[in-house]
């Protein structure tokens, strides 16, 4: 399962917030809310979140065994 508690950790250290990522880069309130509950989003949105937060993959996903 692919999990995306590392985004939170990632926005925080770099003082981004969720209304910031809504409000200022066009996200979707509905895109925040399935990354909070670890739901599946497109390979397109990651690259969108690494470019926002000037970070790589591994700052915003990881892998778990279920």
């Amino acid at each position: 399962m692919i999990v995306y508690d590392r985004l939170w950790e990632t926005i925080k250290e770099k003082g981004i917030t969720k209304y910031y990522l809504t409000a200022k880069c066009g996200l979707s309130p509905s895109l925040i809310t399935r990354l909070k509950r670890n739901q599946s989003i497109r390979m397109d949105t990651i690259n969108t979140l690494c470019e926002i937060l000037d970070c790589n993959i591994e700052d915003i996903a990881e892998y778990k065994k279920d």
